[in-house]
């Protein structure tokens, strides 16, 4: 028996369908203009590496940027990005002073954990790197978060996102299913990343699943897991976070996809009550006094908000002052990791900076 869910989504297919078509064709026209060359590309003169997805949100982008961070290790890196959910389209540095409506929730994440690595946010992906060379000419190697469906870019390493649960090749174009992208688009990638990946699948997985996406030949594809951090106080105050069969937590997120995080603190806490808010949500004091309202009427004594990164880099200036200043709020980190060929991902991205840095 179908579940509502399954229901719900069928019936969006129809009646979205139609709709789905026409957004299809504006995107064909799109890309026919710029790949007959009508609309015109530009290829940065430095590496650039864009970490992308066709579907809405919900794959990992931000974990993976991270990733390719960890990964290219020491440098003089940078990272680029819209800042989504931020007031504004121009180009600034992030130096992590800034709130969340200022410069995105993301980059203020991204420069608290790599504070050497320079983090930009700008609309005009083109007009931004070519700031960056002007304004921080030690660079040698820029990482865009979401940078896809940016066509005046033509970028040197594409990476590709989709999720194990629901690979591009099950979704459709919106408003049918979740894909901001034609499904082709994937297929041009150079690397092709399945991301919230269980385990680190087998040849004949791997080997299923590059039919399964219609990878070309020559396309490396990787799976990836998360890893979640253990969960700290997002105020110094909070010294130890309560975990066990006798503590609870309310979680609360603004995520695209919080069910990999709920199943994780279902093995944290005894019992989890979860507060979605849309993803990138900008909370308001309603917000902080309706979660506050919540944590007083959860039976559990020994208890504990809980959020994303992502979250708290929204909730960090509103804190004080708010409903829940003095209340105990945790945040639990999280980072991707391959599962499968670490060491030739790692490869992929060294050799693709290693020539510009050996050149500088």
């Amino acid at each position: 028996m179908g579940t509502a869910a399954n229901y719900g989504s069928k019936l969006r297919r129809i009646i979205g369908w139609p709709f789905a078509l026409l957004y299809g064709g504006i995107l064909r026209l799109r890309h026919a203009l710029y790949d007959a060359g009508i609309l015109s590309s530009t290829r940065p003169t430095m590496p650039t590496i864009v970490v992308g997805n066709i579907a809405l949100g919900g794959t990992g982008k931000t974990p993976h940027v991270e990733l390719v961070l960890r990964t290219l290790g020491n440098g003089p890196w940078a990272t680029l990005s819209r800042g989504y959910g931020r007031k504004g389209t121009d180009f600034l540095e992030v130096t992590g002073s800034e709130n969340a409506e200022r410069v995105g929730d993301e980059p203020l994440q991204v420069k608290a954990h790599f504070p050497h690595v320079h983090v930009f946010v700008g609309a005009d992906r083109v007009k931004a790197l070519a700031h960056i060379t002007r304004t921080a000419p030690e660079v040698t190697a820029v990482v865009l978060d979401d940078a896809l469906q940016h066509r005046p870019l033509c970028a040197g390493l594409n990476i590709v996102l989709t999720t194990w649960s629901k690979p591009w090749c099950d979704d459709a174009l919106l408003p049918a299913g979740e894909l901001r992208d034609l499904p082709y688009r994937a297929r041009l990638a150079d690397v092709v990343v399945v991301t919230k990946s269980p385990l680190a699948p087998g040849p004949d997985v791997v080997e299923a699943w590059r039919e399964r996406l219609g990878l070309r030949e020559e396309q490396t594809l990787f799976f990836s897991g998360l890893v979640y951090d253990r969960p700290i106080g997002l105020c110094p105050s909070l010294t130890e976070v309560p975990t066990g069969p006798d503590a609870g937590a309310i979680l609360f997120t603004g995520i695209a996809d919080p069910a990999p995080l709920l199943d994780h603190t279902r093995k944290l806490w005894g019992e989890v009550k979860h507060v979605a808010f849309p993803d990138h949500h900008a909370f308001t004091l309603a917000d902080l006094t309706h979660l506050a309202g919540v944590f007083d009427t959860f039976a559990r004594q020994r208890k504990t908000l809980v959020t994303t990164e992502k979250d708290a880099a929204r909730l960090r200036s509103m804190i004080m002052g708010s409903p829940l200043e003095k209340l105990p709020v945790a945040v639990i980190g999280v980072q991707a990791v391959i599962l499968t060929e670490p060491e030739h991902f790692a490869s992929i991205l060294r050799t693709h900076v290693g020539p510009h840095q050996a050149h500088r």
